[in-house]
């Protein structure tokens, strides 16, 4: 490296080898180990900043440092002839702010989040020696799944090969768009399996945003990939050194610092289309992997930003599926709506948008005799129409699922379900929600038992639930979104041959379907049709519809209170996040286990589980589902809550906060070099002001750089509106 004279004053590179040695420090390098790192290197006359070395004491990468201002991208052909004299096959650049890897061999130099470890780089050499072309592994044309032969379908197989073209390309994110109920978890572990015997993966990392999600992407590694160890990260656990990590958005929010850009080679993110936004990205963009984004969201619904993060054009996913031909082809099962039924919604009764208050709406349009009504009317045609669903069905009616609007509601259905049963002593119909003593258990049961025949929910079988033998959906409760209606109606479109399953009813009393225009011979897809009467001729929703992020319904961070316990009991937010403290405080004083979330110790995952149940008793019910909508936190997990209780909650600055949101933004970008370094420039002036306007650039201190000239020059003048228009939108609007 030549060194520069005349530098400015607080800005040496020394300055940036301070960052650069903290940096490796935090990716478990010792930069005054020799065995590790070797700093200043001197060979044939050229002269390295750091070596990093393998176990074995041969070179892994080479990193060339830049003081802060100068675009370590600049030292790339500086650096190159160093790593080939030193054997090193990887190149990190940085300058401290940024950082830069290099698999010169293979790609070009590209933005990541931290420096690899030396775990990470060895893996790297090894299945680079390894690898296979995917060519060489057959796609398969069928597997066991919990004992039962399936076939690989051909959309599945055409998916498949579609991921493959796109890998041996080097396209480094893929995002696969297919409807409820035809198979993306099976998929993606069928393609994982591909990936590893293949020598492309060691490592990979799968996201979803709900327990039920998490448990059921468990379920099928265990079963499908179960000669590659994987496991649950969850809050306050300590990491398992495991192939597969399933792990809550929530929880990786929290924890992704533990882990190195480079440590895993696979990050799938269920329901991607969620993910992209403010705090949840920063989980995603650390990870320098091959990204697949699975979503069930037609793509009329996906936010621009997940098609630019997954590099693909807008509305156009790397492999769809059209619910349409899922039904022709007989992957879905098709359905019906019972006609008849009395409807609870009166014409001209409606409210304008989602931000309404639920048990408001409750007492307002429901009452005992309504509500009686609604399960006599589906609990008689659902005992008449069962055989026809499906023949080989043996217990009448067959599985049902009942979405109500608040836990109080769906106690008094589930109630009136068995008092029309009384046969089955209470058994008949179940509530499920998160206040439930063992939901888990509940849902099993209702998975694989005879009884209960009937789920009775609110927010917690709608999305991510799946159970092959629903025959029955009964909407109990008004929905506006898109989104959340086609999920609610994906929860029975599963096949399920051992009974016969032909078709399902949907028992809409609040008639959501006229509402999306939709009906079983004019499907509602997103794409054609839906919306209200006055959109009759169907058309794409307006924008302001369009937004959903999979996070409970809007009104939760609209109303004061809390509804807990079986009985639905409202509480206010306060006096819940009170009695929360009071309790922890309390409890921290003789609880070994929350002793151990004060002292930052690491949890086994028996003590979180245990934890977790003995604080969703009776009388105050705590658990995440509630705590999240009293703190107006949907991102927060119990330990981030009991932290909080407790006072020692690390509170991020803001400015710590925007650097993370602004390089997590930054990662998703395609920009050159000078790009990126110009925007560091203007995301300085945005953490000073609280954004970034176009005038700023035409004042001091950044006229001083001639920064508008630049901007403009390097995007155009209506492309750096933009940018800027994104960068406050995504970086700076969420602190």
């Amino acid at each position: 490296m030549t060194h520069e004279h005349n530098k400015p004053t607080g800005s040496t590179e020394a300055d940036a080898r301070i960052l650069i040695d903290q940096l490796l420090r935090q990716a478990g390098w010792d930069p005054s180990d020799k065995s590790q790192v070797l700093t200043e290197q001197s060979q044939d006359g050229t002269r390295t900043d750091y070596v990093l070395l393998a176990q074995n004491g041969r070179p892994l990468a080479i990193i060339e440092a830049k003081r802060s201002g100068i675009d370590p991208y600049s030292a790339k052909q500086q650096a190159l002839p160093n790593a080939k004299k030193r054997g090193a096959p990887f190149i990190f650049l940085s300058n401290g702010e940024l950082i830069y890897f290099w698999d010169y061999t293979n790609d070009d130099a590209r933005i990541v989040g931290s420096f690899f470890s030396r775990r990470d780089l060895e893996r790297l050499v090894y299945m680079r020696k390894e690898r296979k072309p995917l060519a060489t592994i057959p796609i398969p044309v069928d597997y066991l799944r919990q004992g039962e032969a399936r076939s690989v379908r051909p959309y599945q197989q055409e998916a498949m090969r579609a991921l493959d073209h796109a890998v041996e390309l080097g396209k480094r994110r893929f995002l696969i768009e297919l409807p409820t109920g035809t198979g993306k978890t099976d998929l993606i572990c069928l393609y994982l399996k591909r990936l590893f015997q293949a020598g492309r993966a060691e490592r990979v990392l799968f996201l979803v945003d709900r327990e039920q999600l998490a448990k059921q992407a468990l379920e099928a590694i265990q079963d499908l990939l179960n000669q590659y160890p994987a496991y649950w990260l969850k809050p306050g656990v300590v990491r398992a050194e495991k192939q597969i990590t399933v792990c809550l958005l929530q929880t990786m929010i929290g924890r992704y610092r533990e882990f190195t850009s480079g440590y895993f080679d696979v990050v799938v993110a269920d329901e991607c289309h969620r993910s992209i936004y403010g705090a949840w990205q920063t989980a995603l963009t650390h990870f320098d992997a091959l990204h697949i984004g699975l979503t069930a969201t037609p793509a009329e619904y996906i936010d621009r930003n997940t098609y630019k993060f997954y590099h693909c054009k807008p509305g156009q996913p790397d492999f769809s599926l059209p619910i349409l031909s899922a039904f022709r082809d007989g992957y879905l099962v098709p359905y019906k709506f019972a006609t008849g039924i009395t409807e609870i919604l009166a014409e001209g009764a409606d409210v304008d948008d989602e931000h309404y208050d639920p048990a408001e709406f409750e007492r307002k349009w429901t009452n005992e005799d309504t509500n009686r009504l609604m399960m006599e009317e589906f609990d008689r045609l659902a005992h008449q129409n069962y055989l026809e669903l499906a023949p080989a069905q043996k217990t009448a009616p067959g599985k049902a699922i009942v979405f109500a609007i608040t836990k109080h509601h769906a106690t008094r259905l589930a109630q009136y379900l068995n008092e029309l049963h009384p046969e089955y002593k209470g058994r008949y119909a179940e509530v499920i929600t998160s206040d439930v003593a063992d939901a888990d258990e509940l849902i099993r049961k209702f998975k694989r038992e005879e009884l209960p025949q009937v789920a009775v929910s609110v927010g917690m079988l709608d999305t991510g639930f799946d159970c092959r033998e629903v025959l029955h959906l009964v909407m109990a409760r008004r929905v506006r979104s898109p989104i959340l209606y086609q999920q609610m109606r994906g929860r029975g479109t599963r096949t399920c041959p051992k009974i016969g399953k032909q078709k399902f009813v949907i028992y809409d009393f609040f008639g959501n379907h006229k509402y999306f225009n939709d009906s079983d011979t004019d499907i509602f897809t997103g794409t054609a049709g839906g919306g209200q009467s006055s959109r009759a001729s169907g058309g794409k929703p307006e924008a302001t519809e369009l937004v959903e992020l999979g996070l409970p319904d809007d009104w939760l961070e609209q109303v004061h209170y809390v509804e807990v316990g079986p009985q639905g009991e409202r509480v206010d937010k306060k006096d819940y996040v009170t009695n929360w403290e009071e309790t922890i405080r309390q409890q921290a004083q003789s609880d070994p286990v929350i002793q151990k979330v004060r002292d930052d110790q690491p949890l086994t995952e028996e003590e979180e589980q245990e934890l977790a149940e003995r604080l969703n008793q009776p009388r105050y019910y705590f658990n995440e589902d509630n705590l999240r909508n009293a703190y107006r936190n949907p991102v927060g997990n119990l330990i981030d809550f009991i932290k909080a209780a407790l006072g020692l909650a690390k509170v991020k600055s803001r400015e710590e906060t925007l650097d993370e949101n602004f390089h997590a933004w930054l990662v998703t970008k395609n920009l050159t070099p000078d790009q990126a370094q110009y925007l560091i420039l203007l995301k300085n002036r945005g953490i000073t002001k609280g954004k970034v306007e176009m005038q700023d650039l035409f004042a001091p201190p950044l006229s001083i750089l001639n920064a508008g000239q630049l901007g403009v020059e390097l995007f155009g003048e209506q492309g750096l509106r933009e940018i800027i228009s994104d960068m406050n939108e995504s970086v700076f609007a969420s602190a």
